[in-house]
């Protein structure tokens, strides 16, 4: 056919022409009427078939599709064409499917394959990037439109269905495959991304990878296509994953669960990826953060509304605020408290609160703040993004201030009524949080504090155990709270009832020790201050410019004095006194007619707010002012002698306020009159001023004393010589100064020797002696500050006083440089041959009156010259006769208690002394200074025991007191931080020296009866013995006392005596010490330490060697711990399991390897016994011939070693004793498990351990109910107790007061058999009904143990006990026959009963009554 050829000739001639322009030509060239479509079709298929490739035969069918851009110019002949375009369109599509089926039966292949592979070939080949394009992540326009062409071919094969999707993407899958092109795969119908997902979980993680790599992409000067291309890629992808994850058409099978997982996870993932881009501490770049905003675009609502339902994006919201919420939770409470301020909505990264907006959008506030608390009662969160999340919602929404406000009252009931500290910290969090951003937002921190707290009607008001918890709380953010908080509870306090006052003053003592530990004053808080910490500090002098301008402000605008400032006036008057008024009444022209300053001004002064001296001066200042500018002088010349007249008035007036009296307020306006002034005077810098300044205010009470301390050393010499001098005035003014009290307790430490005596040396003291006392002694800087300042004042005084002055200097300082000088100046230990010293005649007087002249002018020559060092002036000052005339004084004598309390307060670690150089400086001061003193100089008379006597002393006066370093100056080395080992090891040399010393002087007689005078002296028995505050000053004493003496010899401790001409062990001493004082501190009670009772033990046995026979001297020992001393035996059973291999070794050693004495070996048995016996492996065994309370304590401590001891004691095993008549075993077995149930009861260990105390002793009791022994456990110290009084004199007095508590305990346990058995026995229901009245009188006497509650939840409440007491009495008295009482016991109880409960008194009467047989029968009962 002509056909045929031509259209084959055709392609050869331009192989680009398309196949609509070849049909076109041959349309031209052929009539259409003369060929039918069908031979058309065939001619072209022909013609196709004869040369054609398949990839370019997809591109030439998918531009027939108008839908893509610059292809649609073929189709511009409008709609009257559409058949040709359809007809065109089949037409391409046939073409293909005809040479895919074609070449696929050449190949032997499926057609679906064949078409798979041309596919992706062909895409390959369009998306291989160029070698100089370094980015692949996107395509090339160009490529872009290749790829669209192609894809709309592939659709025609797929909906022919001679195309596989799946099969295109698990081969695609193996290449790298490239996010555009799946999106323009999932975007043309052809290949959905969640059937991506769903294939292979590895997609996930590529998609991620893609997903961040596209957002990476994202820079300041990209294109705008490529842009709007980059950002519709995410928001699809982004549609489609939301659209799979979270719209609940979805069925609920585990595949397509697991499915949805994949789609949360892609989500979470690109999140958190965002998170921590965001996040400040990686400090992102530019570029991460244009990448960043690219993410955080898609979460546009706006954008996937149409293709996302609102209940999958609601659902979508709230996980990804979850996942926020929640991520990377790294920071604990205590962190969010303290870097709270720094998450504000300002400080925040803006597109963290751009991401909280679109998330939150949908979503109403309340909806919001609910999830918020679900998230937080749930999760551990991220504080940081929660507190940045409230800070969003408060500032873009107007009623958020409402709504967290609500949620806020929630938290707290919440946290009240169920004490949930959880709810407690997150109301206090988020509280602040709002209060950060501004009182426009949410109310200030201190008014929502005075709100919730700040009245009697606030949610801690209802009970004492809420106002507990709320203090409790507010203790424990202490260490964390910016300070800014800690003002906020110390100035606006919690409403507590006058009675619990002592609670808050605890909390605010703490805040301000927490203040003054970061530096930051209470007192220069401004009445206006804002305390949100958004602010910036401002200085306190600019801080009270402000609150002068506020309050007159205030004052113009009501008329009224600010309720502030009326408040700081009486509440904070320091700050009143020294800062609001200074700068209210700053000198300046009155102006003719009064402005609002001045009214307010007047305002005050009518309110008698502002003391007369200070008005008076202040009107006197405007006037000068005013002068000054009438006559032309701009301003005041520094260093005239008109501001030197100011200053000598203003001092003069301060001179007479001192001297009349005046009071504190007119005192510290005065000064704050002279600092203003020497200010303009005074070329110092600020920093010494304020030093001067410090030392002048202390008498005043002003806190900042420390600063002599902090300051002092960098003062120059003539700073330290006018200090001195001030100092040495002052003294000697004499009686025109007022006594003050000093700052702290440091005065009584330099002049007082006993605990007895220091309340009387804390007595008011003249304000030169005050001022001495604050000088710090403790530090290597301090001391050679004081030192200076010490030696300028002496030879100030020295030189300036006249001869027949007696008191020149003041006397702690002289004490002081006494101390100071041989401690740091070694030289000045040597007693110089000549002159006056320690000891110096009485003939030398007449030589310092005729030389006095000399020593003035060479004293004054030594503090002048800037050539002679301060060790030469030291010396020179020593060795000076007026100086060692002083000495003969004694009130400038430097006793040895008063050195040791100086000594003690040293801290070792910043001591100018070495080790060594301590310890020769200290054997100095003990072994040559005072030692061989007489008394009368302050030393020990030669007398060993007096030494060691003070150093004892010495020592448990410092630990007793209760915060010795923190008690003014000297505040800030720690108990574990002084000398306090040095002085210690000074005490066991002479200890030691004394022990050998007076055996050998005494062939072999030692008595260290000097140690436990020192504890009876101090625990001498007060009026009031069981008061609270004697118990802890006790357990006080014995703690320091037992410190001590652990760390002497053992063998000190027992004495040696003769009896004729043998020696024995005199345990007299310590069993009376063990009986009176250690038993009523026993811990848990009826116990004593380990430590301690191994300690008396090896004293025991290190003593028996002075003797002829030491195994028969400590036999006869431990018989005497039996007869006087219960306590140390029963501690001894219980610890001998540790007691054993320590005293083997000792007595192994002592004896070369002799048996263990008789009483030793005999514990070694009993232990044995008790270890067999529990474990049930007796062996017919017979009970050790051993006291009972030995076997006892034995059988107790086996039990309670016991894996299972909580199981109880076995009573088949313990029935057993029973039948072996060893019931005084039994009793005392009985007794310590009472004392266990008393402890249980004293301790707040809850409820289990009470009841399993309980279980214990209800297992004994029945075995001893028939017999009136247990019974003797419950009487008083009286001779009817016979063995068991042993019992009640190793219990603490508490535990016996309490015996009756135990009694009703265990009583209403019993069941109704053994409880009639129980009646039967002699004396039960006199015991009983005594008990009950006992137990009454205690719960009378308030002192029955109180529950704590909110330490254990589960704590017994003891008054349910006495409930039951009457009930089970009454029970008592309907059991018991009625002679069981005789006449004088019926009396007793009768009057017992009738005052504490009627109700018991008449039943006893009703029920145990005999019938009346005359008076004559009575008396005879009586007799009876």
């Amino acid at each position: 056919m002509s056909l045929e050829v031509s259209t084959v000739s055709a392609p050869s001639q331009s192989q680009k022409a398309s196949l609509s322009s070849l049909l076109a030509s041959r349309n031209g060239k052929r009539p259409r009427e003369h060929v039918s479509a069908v031979e058309l079709q065939e001619a072209a298929i022909q013609l196709l078939n004869s040369n054609q490739n398949l990839s370019d035969l997809l591109l030439e069918v998918g531009q027939q599709s108008p839908k893509f851009g610059k292809f649609s110019l073929y189709w511009d002949a409008g709609e009257k064409d559409a058949p040709d375009r359809c007809l065109v369109q089949k037409t391409g599509t046939s073409f293909l499917l005809s040479e895919l089926q074609r070449q696929s039966e050449e190949l032997g292949v499926p057609v679906g394959v064949l078409s798979v592979r041309v596919v992706l070939d062909r895409v390959l080949e369009i998306t291989t990037p160029a070698e100089k394009d370094e980015d692949h992540t996107l395509l090339s326009p160009v490529q872009r439109t290749q790829l669209c062409v192609l894809l709309q071919s592939t659709r025609e094969l797929l909906s022919a269905g001679t195309f596989s999707p799946r099969l295109l993407w698990q081969e695609y899958w193996k290449t790298q495959p490239r996010l555009e092109v799946v999106y323009h795969l999932h975007a043309e119908n052809i290949l959905a991304l969640e059937d991506l997902l769903e294939s292979d979980d590895r997609v996930r993680i590529w998609l991620v990878k893609q997903l961040q790599a596209l957002c990476g992409l994202a820079h300041a000067q990209e294109e705008e296509e490529e842009g709007e291309v980059r950002q519709k890629i995410l928001s699809a992808i982004m549609c489609a994953l939301v659209r799979a994850g979270f719209e609940e058409a979805q069925v609920t099978a585990s595949a397509s669960r697991k499915f949805s997982q994949r789609c949360h996870s892609v989500l979470d993932d690109m999140l958190s990826w965002l998170l921590d881009s965001v996040n400040p501490s990686q400090g992102p770049l530019e570029q991460g953060k244009a990448a960043a905003e690219a993410w955080v675009r898609v979460f546009e609502v706006s954008l996937s509304h149409a293709s996302v339902l609102g209940e999958a994006l609601r659902r979508f919201c709230t996980r990804s605020l979850t996942h926020i919420l929640t991520h990377c939770p790294r920071l604990k409470v205590s962190d969010a408290i303290a870097m709270q301020s720094n998450w504000t909505f300002a400080k925040t990264n803006p597109l963290l609160t751009s991401l909280f907006c679109k998330l939150c959008v949908l979503f109403s506030v309340e909806e919001l703040l609910s999830h918020l608390q679900q998230v937080l009662e749930s999760h551990e969160v991220n504080w940081q993004h929660v507190l940045c999340c409230l800070s969003t919602l408060l500032v873009y929404h107007s009623d958020a201030q409402h709504c967290l406000k609500e949620m806020l009252s929630r938290l707290l009931s919440t946290a009240f009524e169920a004490y949930d500290l959880e709810s407690m910290i997150t109301a206090f969090l988020l509280a602040r949080q709002g209060a950060l951003e501004g009182p426009t937002v949410f109310p200030s921190y201190s008014d929502w504090f005075k709100l919730a707290f700040g009245g009697a009607s606030g949610y801690h008001g209802n009970s004492k155990k809420s106002l507990v918890f709320l203090l409790k709380f507010l203790s424990d953010l202490v260490p964390f709270d910016p300070p800014q908080y800690l003002k906020v509870h110390i100035l606006h306090p919690p409403y507590v009832p006058a009675k619990h006052r002592s609670l808050l003053q605890e909390y605010v003592s703490l805040a301000k020790t927490r203040l003054a530990d970061l530096k930051v004053s209470v007192e220069e808080m401004g009445l206006y201050e804002d305390v949100s910490g958004a602010a910036e500090t401002v200085q306190p002098q600019h801080q009270a410019q402000q609150d002068v301008e506020k309050a007159v402000s205030l004052f113009e605008s009501t008329g009224k004095i600010s309720a502030m400032v009326m408040e700081a006036s009486i509440f904070r008057r320091p700050y009143f006194l020294s800062r609001f008024l200074p700068a209210l009444l700053t000198p300046r022209v009155l102006p003719v007619k009064a402005d609002a300053r001045m009214n307010f001004i007047e305002a005050l002064r009518r309110a008698d707010k502002i003391p007369a001296a200070v008005y008076s001066s202040y009107t006197e200042s405007c006037q000068s002012e005013t002068q000054r500018q009438q006559s032309g002088v701009e301003g005041p010349v520094e260093g005239s002698e008109a501001l030197l007249a100011v200053l000598r008035a203003q001092l003069q007036e301060l001179r007479r306020l001192l001297s009349s009296g005046a009071k504190q307020g007119d005192v510290s306006a005065q000064l704050a009159r002279v600092s203003d002034t020497l200010s303009e005077v005074s070329p110092e810098p600020l920093e010494e001023k304020e030093v001067g300044h410090a030392a002048v205010q202390l008498h005043t009470g002003a806190p900042s004393s420390s600063e002599l301390h902090t300051k002092g050393h960098s003062l120059g010499a003539a700073h330290v010589l006018g200090l001195a001098a001030l100092l040495v005035q002052l003294h000697a003014a004499g009686p025109q100064c007022p006594m003050v009290l000093p700052p702290s307790s440091s005065s009584c430490s330099s002049s007082s020797s006993s605990s007895s005596s220091s309340s009387e040396s804390c007595r008011p003291l003249p304000v030169s002696e005050a001022l001495s006392a604050v000088l710090p002694t403790h530090t290597a800087d301090h001391m050679n500050f004081s030192l200076r300042f010490c030696v300028a004042a002496v030879s100030y005084g020295l030189c300036s006083s006249p001869p027949q002055e007696q008191q020149p200097v003041p006397s702690s300082l002289y004490k002081k440089l006494l101390y100071l000088v041989p401690r740091l100046v070694p030289e000045a230990r040597v007693e110089p041959e000549r002159g006056a010293g320690r000891g110096a005649g009485r003939g030398q007087e007449e030589g310092v009156s005729a030389g006095a002249g000399e020593d003035a002018e060479e004293q004054w020559h030594r503090l002048t010259d800037p050539n002679i060092t301060l060790t030469k002036s030291v010396l020179e000052l020593w060795r000076c006769e007026s100086f060692c005339s002083l000495r003969k004084l004694p009130e400038y004598l430097l006793s040895f208690p008063e050195w040791l309390s100086l000594e003690l307060r040293v801290q070792r670690s910043q001591d100018a002394l070495s080790d060594p150089q301590r310890l020769e400086y200290e054997q100095w001061v003990c072994e040559q200074l005072y030692l061989p003193s007489a008394v009368e100089e302050g030393g020990c008379g030669a007398d060993m025991r007096r030494a060691c006597t003070a150093i004892l002393e010495a020592i448990m006066d410092t630990s007793a007191s209760a915060q010795p370093w923190q008690q003014g100056p000297e505040a800030t080395a720690p108990h574990t931080d002084t000398c306090l080992p040095d002085v210690l090891c000074r005490l066991q040399e002479m200890v030691c020296e004394l022990q050998m010393t007076e055996r050998l002087q005494s062939a072999g007689e030692a008595d260290a009866r000097f140690l436990f005078d020192v504890v009876a002296r101090r625990c001498f028995k007060a009026p009031d013995s069981q008061s609270l505050s004697s118990t802890l000053s006790l357990q006080q004493t014995l703690h320091a006392w037992n410190r001590v003496v652990l760390a002497l010899p053992a063998v000190c401790l027992i004495p040696v005596r003769s009896e004729g001409a043998r020696k024995t062990l005199d345990c007299q001493p310590l069993m009376e010490h063990v009986n009176q004082y250690q038993r009523k501190a026993c811990s848990p009670a009826g116990l004593l330490p380990y430590h301690l009772t191994a300690h008396f033990l090896r004293g025991i046995v290190g003593a028996s060697v002075c003797c002829e026979r030491p195994a028969a001297a400590i036999n006869r020992a431990v018989s005497e711990m039996n007869q006087h001393c219960p306590l140390l035996l029963a501690s001894v059973g219980r610890w001998w399991a540790g007691l054993c291999p320590v005293l083997a070794s000792q007595w192994s050693r002592l004896s070369d390897g002799d048996a263990l004495p008789e009483r030793l070996q005999l514990l070694v048995h009993c232990h044995s016994w008790a270890r067999r016996w529990v474990r049930g492996d007796t062996g017919g065994a017979a009970v050790p011939s051993a006291p009972p309370l030995l076997l006892a304590a034995c059988l107790r401590q086996q039990w309670s070693s016991r894996p299972d001891a909580s199981q109880g004691t076995g009573a088949e095993k313990l029935a057993q004793l029973q039948q072996q008549q060893h019931r005084p075993v039994l009793v005392f077995l009985l007794f310590f498990c009472i004392t266990d149930l008393l402890n249980a009861y004293l301790s707040p260990q809850g409820a289990e351990s009470v009841m399993q105390a309980q279980k214990q002793c209800c297992e004994i009791l029945p075995l001893l109910v028939d017999s009136a022994d247990w019974l003797q456990l419950f009487h008083s110290q009286t001779a009817e107790q016979g063995q068991y009084l042993s019992a009640t004199n190793m219990s603490t007095e508490e535990n016996n007061r309490l015996m009756p508590l135990a009694f009703y305990s265990l009583v209403p346990c019993l069941d109704a058999a053994v409880l009639n058995w129980a009646v039967r026995a002699p004396g039960f229901l006199y015991t009983a009904a005594v008990s009950y009245c006992k137990l009454l009188q205690l719960f009378l006497d308030g002192q029955t143990p109180p529950p704590q509650p909110e330490v254990s939840p589960q704590q017994v409440d003891v008054s349910q006990v006495l409930s039951k007491a009457q009930q089970t009495l009454l029970k008592i008295i309907t059991l018991s026959p009625s002679g069981c009482l005789t006449h004088k016991q019926r009396s007793e109880l009768g009057a017992l009963c009738g005052a504490l409960d009627p109700e018991v008194a008449a039943t006893l009467t009703m029920q145990l009554s005999p019938p009346d047989l005359g008076p004559a029968f009575s008396q005879e009962l009586d007799f009876l």
